[in-house]
């Protein structure tokens, strides 16, 4: 599935919306999402193999936005003005958590624009692979009043995805390699081969913990730091510490830790502050 990388740039990216388009339709929801497409299909390659011909689905496709034909890779389209934030509104909860059982999951495209000048502030990619129960939360029903009475709906919890699985093509105003982003894209590809929600939910569980010590090199002990927090996240374990060592055994066969010895791991991508995303400092994860 992953077709021959590009490393190639077509075009020098430009960060403006198109909002010439604006004349075409009345509401503020179309103008956005007409102007936020237009720019993805003229501006954006596939973060997955590079290739710069992203095709975009027929309207009112319920689940994706965009497709690329080199590596058959679908991608959803959500647009935020001024913050990311810390959550994504999303559709139908109990939809969004079967999509999370299904391969043709879309990966998530995020963009982010500054409302007064209608120029890209953000771009970053989600991988389908960072989806599972947790990052999903459900909405309360809506009230008997409303016209889709009963409906419940989701939002998308950025806060509760690893670093790893925000790949950004556009950071402050500023666009990323071409390289860099095709290699993030490659470094956690390992975690679709894990079909299990609950296996993966505790991988990437782990891999937050890791990103909150803020060290290339950590120890063992640093990681069971994390006992309690990893403990109210999965209930139904009573072995914590060993669940720990089994993940990052996993994380360091993937190549995605480096064992030094003797308890001891490097990891080489410690992450950058995250943009406009509220994130609670180690203590919140130790849960003590």
């Amino acid at each position: 599935r992953q077709g021959v990388v590009n490393f190639k740039y077509r075009r020098k990216v430009n960060l403006n919306l198109d909002t010439r388009l604006f004349g075409l339709y009345k509401s503020s929801s179309q103008k956005i999402r007409v102007i936020s497409e237009s720019w993805v299909k003229e501006q954006i390659y596939c973060p997955g193999c590079g290739d710069w011909q992203l095709q975009q689905y027929l309207n009112n496709r319920p689940v994706a936005d965009f497709f690329c034909e080199n590596c058959k890779e679908d991608f959803e389209l959500k647009s935020k003005k001024d913050v990311i934030g810390s959550k994504v509104v999303d559709g139908a909860y109990q939809t969004m958590i079967e999509r999370l059982k299904s391969v043709n999951n879309p990966n998530l495209f995020l963009l982010n624009y500054d409302l007064r000048t209608y120029r890209v502030l953000n771009f970053l990619i989600v991988p389908k692979h960072f989806f599972v129960p947790s990052v999903i939360e459900r909405r309360n029903a809506l009230a008997v009043s409303a016209r889709r009475a009963g409906w419940v709906g989701c939002n998308i919890l950025l806060q509760r995805i690893p670093e790893a699985g925000k790949i950004y093509l556009v950071r402050n105003a500023s666009i990323e390699s071409k390289e860099k982003v095709l290699a993030n894209w490659r470094k956690t590809l390992f975690l679709r081969e894990e079909k299990k929600i609950e296996s993966k939910g505790w991988l990437l569980d782990v891999m937050r913990c890791i990103e909150q010590i803020h060290k290339k090199e950590f120890s063992l002990t640093d990681v069971y730091m994390f006992e309690g927090f990893l403990g109210k996240q999965h209930p139904n374990n009573r072995h914590i510490k060993d669940k720990i060592r089994q993940q990052l055994q996993i994380l360091r066969d993937r190549g995605y830790i480096q064992f030094v010895g003797r308890g001891e791991y490097r990891f080489d991508t410690v992450p950058d502050e995250p943009l406009g995303i509220k994130e609670k400092g180690p203590g919140h994860f130790q849960g003590k």
